[in-house]
């Protein structure tokens, strides 16, 4: 051995190690570091429980035809959630930067890869680790949540019987029955809703057993003088106000929920579901094609003037004056940017009518109020405002063929198909929409995090 020469490192058993193995003239390639699946370098390795890595867009693809929580090569099942194997990616990352960067850049222009990837991390977010021992993920939102989900959905069934049973047997007879035909009680029945000022009169047009056809041929001076004696001119011009549209209808107008759908069944169900999803759209419906009968009693009740002449309800359901300017502006600010809080004035307006499907409108006004505000904060978060255009007017075409579609194939749906959608809408959705604003909270969480 020459002097200044460094002898071979020994080992254990005394023989001479291969200077090889120190890792120093050994080349790696990138063979060593490849998926198999794509067999190429591995992008965002993410290691199974088996022990096998892969890229996270091959695993996403694999998820996404398969549906099944299986290893690609070995078809042993993983636990929990599978996450990107730092330590391995970040070595990668490091020893083949260009190669890296260059597959990158192909996954991004894969379309199908970057659209399994989103469904993936989506079914990951909705997802905890899994059970010990087992191989099954359990879904999130169970407990305390889906407790107080089975008793809201038990509370809307038996809303539901009850109205089914009682208000509507109630209150479609007259909406339905000729006003020549009404009985004297029917007669008081229908001068009940008018207002709670009524009861100071009921007593006396009993007492003159007051029918349809009796009701028809009064007039202002029958009603001023003996034996009813309605002197309050405002209480008067009230009672003639729906009286002529009695006659002009030959049945007692729809003046609630429940009488507009036993009127108006199919009609009434397409502007609950599209008040849901589209309510500038609906409102601007209303003022198109209903605007005497609907719209102009909504924007009466939702944005009222400061001087009114009556101060019940059905006063000013018949005030079917023009709008004033002040109106329509408070009106427009409100319908571009907060729609669903008009819903919620006009429901509220409406407590003491309907006291708790008032609050059920209410309550998924809110709801919906804060899901439209995610959806807006996503838009911005990822700088997609430009596609805004583009979205109203998909949106708009899907609401004009789903309304188109129902024109024309509502006469042959059963009428009890349509009371079990009118009150899965009004009773049901609320409680599914408490679920998915749940859902965007953990989901703005964890993109915080």
């Amino acid at each position: 051995m020459e002097a200044g020469v460094p002898s071979p490192p020994e080992r254990l058993d005394g023989q001479a190690a291969d200077p090889s193995s120190a890792g120093v003239n050994r080349q790696i390639s990138v063979s060593e570091f490849s998926c198999h699946c794509c067999y190429d370098i591995l992008v965002d390795p993410t290691t199974l429980n088996c022990g096998h890595s892969f890229c996270r867009h091959c695993l996403a693809l694999w998820w996404a035809a398969s549906k099944k929580n299986e290893c690609p090569e070995c078809r042993e099942k993983w636990e929990g959630f599978p996450k990107v194997n730092i330590l391995l990616r970040d070595a990668i990352e490091k020893l083949f930067p260009d190669a890296t960067k260059q597959r990158k850049e192909d996954i991004q222009q894969n379309p199908d890869a970057s659209d399994s990837l989103t469904a993936f991390q989506k079914y990951g977010t909705e997802q905890t680790p899994a059970a010990p021992n087992t191989g099954r993920i359990i879904p999130r939102g169970g407990g305390f949540f889906s407790g107080v989900l089975t008793a809201l959905t038990c509370v809307a069934v038996v809303l539901l019987g009850y109205h089914w049973s009682s208000r509507e047997l109630e209150d479609d007879l007259l909406v339905h029955k000729p006003v020549a035909k009404w009985t004297a009680e029917e007669v008081v029945h229908w001068l009940e809703q008018l207002g709670p000022w009524t009861s100071l009169y009921k007593e006396r047009f009993l007492l003159e057993r007051v029918n349809g056809r009796l009701l028809l041929t009064l007039t202002d001076e029958d009603f001023s003088k003996a034996p009813y004696h309605v002197e309050n001119s405002s209480h008067r011009k009230a009672i003639l106000m729906e009286l002529e549209r009695v006659k002009t209808l030959g049945v007692k107008p729809p003046q609630n929920l429940w009488e507009y759908k036993a009127v108006h069944p199919g009609k009434s169900l397409f502007l609950l579901y599209a008040l849901k999803s589209s309510p500038r759209l609906t409102m601007l419906y209303l003022y198109l094609f209903d605007y005497t009968d609907v719209f102009l009693p909504f924007i009466h009740t939702i944005c009222p003037v400061q001087e009114e002449e009556f101060e019940d309800i059905i006063a000013k359901l018949l005030d079917l004056k023009e709008p004033a300017w002040k109106q329509w502006q408070e009106f427009s600010i409100k319908y571009l940017f907060l729609p669903y809080q008009l819903v919620a004035e006009f429901a509220w307006d409406w407590l003491a009518v309907h006291y708790w499907t008032s609050r059920f409108i209410i309550v998924n006004a809110m709801l919906l109020s804060v899901l439209e505000l995610f959806s807006f904060w996503r838009l911005w978060s990822r700088r997609e405002l430009k596609t805004i255009p583009h979205r109203m007017w998909s949106h708009f075409w899907k609401v004009s063929t789903q309304g188109f579609l129902m024109a024309i194939f509502w006469p042959v749906i059963p009428q009890f198909v349509c009371n079990c959608l009118f009150y899965w809408a009004l009773y049901f959705n609320p409680v599914i929409n408490i679920d998915l604003v749940v859902k965007e909270v953990r989901r703005l969480e964890t993109q915080v995090l």
